[in-house]
């Protein structure tokens, strides 16, 4: 920005200036307060009976607290109790919408007893044993032609069923598989 413009632009917030303080000084005053003003203008309150009141002094200095157990610091109000009577449950009207399947499971005798992968990169492979049987499946391979391994973790095995796409785990077991007889 150049200097010219600078002292124009200063000029100009200037003027403004000038124009917003003559308005302020020019505008409405506030009245002033003369003392006989205030008597001419005073009314009294409407009460109709200004002595004290002494019952109503006496029933407040005796009333007692009773809490409603909410907490005076918090913004969160309590729920009402609920003192309509209760009513007799029954059954649900509408559809009956039927529980999710539960997941599937590898066949009985089935145990995933660890893992490995190759050293040349390849994904991890799977080691599962059927008593006498050991598999040996990849992440996307198919296992006894019903199941697709879909991910092996370190303490389990994700698995999908081929025919419902349902998914299933099954976690690593500890204890050994027996290598086959030969």
């Amino acid at each position: 920005m150049s200097e010219k413009s600078k002292a124009i632009w200063l000029a100009g917030l200037l003027a403004i200036a000038a124009i917003v303080w003559y308005f302020e000084r020019r505008g409405p005053s506030a009245p002033s307060l003369d003392s006989s003003d205030a008597a001419f203008s005073y009314r009294p309150l409407g009460v109709e009976n200004p002595a004290l009141q002494r019952e109503k002094l006496d029933h407040s200095r005796t009333a007692e607290y009773r809490s409603s157990g909410r907490d005076l610091f918090s913004g969160i109000a309590i729920p009402p109790a609920d003192t309509a009577p209760k009513e007799e449950a029954h059954a649900p009207v509408g559809p009956v919408v039927p529980l999710p399947p539960p997941p599937p499971a590898l066949p009985v005798g089935m145990k995933f007893f660890g893992y490995g992968t190759v050293p040349n990169g390849t994904a991890k492979r799977a080691f599962l044993s059927d008593g006498e049987q050991i598999y040996i499946v990849a992440e996307g391979e198919t296992l006894l032609g019903k199941f697709r391994v879909v991910k092996i973790g370190n303490a389990n095995l994700d698995f999908e069923e081929i025919a419902t796409g349902r998914r299933g785990s099954t976690s690593l077991t500890d204890e050994p598989a027996t290598a086959p007889a030969s």
